[in-house]
C-alpha cells in the first residue's frame, strides 16, 4: 500500500533535508540547492513488503529515498526474482529506466520506507535556470552503472567467501556516508535475499557468516552485524587498506 503526502511549507525540503548531503543536490552550490525546493512536490511511503514501482511500468520520475530500504529485482515469468540492488537513505532509485522511458526492475520496500517524488518533467524545467542539475543527474547514473559492474566483477570473478566479504565492506562505506557506524550496522536484507544477490544459496551465505564469526571477522546476532576485522576484510578481497 501506498500513500502520497503533499510537500507543504513546513515540510523538509532539499536545502533543508537532513539527506542533502548524500542525495541528489550533493556537491552543488548552496544558492543552486535552494531552487530545488520546487522538485519536490510530494512524497511516498510505501509498507513494507510493497512496490513502490512495478518492472515495465512507464517512468516519469526519480525517487529520492529518504526513510527506509528498498530493493530492486528483476521479475521473471515464472514468478522467481533476481535482486539488482539495495538502496539505503540518500539514494536515488529508478535510474534504470532512463534510456527506455520505463522501469527495467520493481522497487518492492524492505521495511516501511518513504520516498521523495522527483518528476522527469520538473527535472528538465529546474534545468533551464540550475544547469547543475543535470550533470548531477549524469554523475549519479555513472555511480550507479559503476555499481552495476561492480556486481557483475563480483559474480563473474569473486570466490563466494570474496563476495560475501565485499558485500559488507560496501555495505559499511554506504552506512560511513550517511553518518551510521561503518562497524555496527543492522542488516535491512535477509540472507536469502543476500544470497539472490550474490548468487549464492542461503545455505553458502549461512555458513560464510558462520565462518566470518569463528574467524574474528564479524560478530553476528541475528540481523545485527559488527565488523571486528576490517583490514582482513579488505585482504580477503584483494583490496588494500
Amino acid at each position: 500500500m501506498q500513500k502520497r503526502v503533499p510537500v507543504g511549507i513546513e515540510s523538509a525540503h532539499c536545502s533543508t533535508c537532513m539527506m542533502g548531503h548524500v542525495c541528489l543536490p550533493t556537491g552543488m552550490p548552496s544558492h543552486e540547492i535552494e531552487q530545488l525546493d520546487t522538485l519536490v512536490k510530494e512524497r511516498i511511503r510505501v509498507e513494507k513488503g510493497q512496490p513502490l514501482f512495478r518492472q515495465g511500468e512507464t517512468l516519469n520520475a526519480l525517487f529520492g529515498l529518504r526513510l527506509g530500504s528498498i530493493k530492486t529485482q528483476l521479475d521473471e515469468a515464472n514468478g522467481q526474482h533476481q535482486i539488482t540492488g539495495f538502496f539505503l537513505p540518500g539514494e536515488i532509485i529508478g535510474l534504470d529506466g532512463m534510456i527506455e522511458g520505463e522501469h527495467s526492475s520493481s522497487a518492492i520496500a524492505m521495511e516501511d520506507s518513504e520516498v521523495c517524488v522527483v518528476r522527469i518533467e520538473d527535472i528538465d524545467d529546474v534545468s533551464r535556470y540550475v544547469p547543475s542539475l543535470q550533470h548531477q543527474v549524469r554523475r549519479i547514473m555513472s555511480k550507479e552503472i559503476a555499481r552495476s559492474h561492480q556486481v557483475l566483477l563480483a559474480l563473474g570473478s569473486m570466490r563466494s567467501e570474496q563476495r560475501l566479504a565485499a558485500f559488507l565492506i560496501n555495505m559499511s562505506q554506504r552506512l560511513s556516508v550517511l553518518g551510521y557506524s561503518s562497524t555496527d550496522f543492522v542488516m535491512r536484507m535477509g540472507r536469502e535475499e543476500i544470497g539472490n544477490y550474490l548468487g549464492l544459496t542461503i545455505e553458502t551465505v549461512s555458513r560464510l557468516f558462520s565462518r566470518f564469526a569463528r574467524d574474528g571477522l564479524i560478530r553476528v546476532s541475528q540481523r545485527e552485524v559488527r565488523i571486528l576485522d576490517m583490514v582482513a576484510l579488505n585482504e580477503l578481497v584483494g583490496k588494500p587498506c
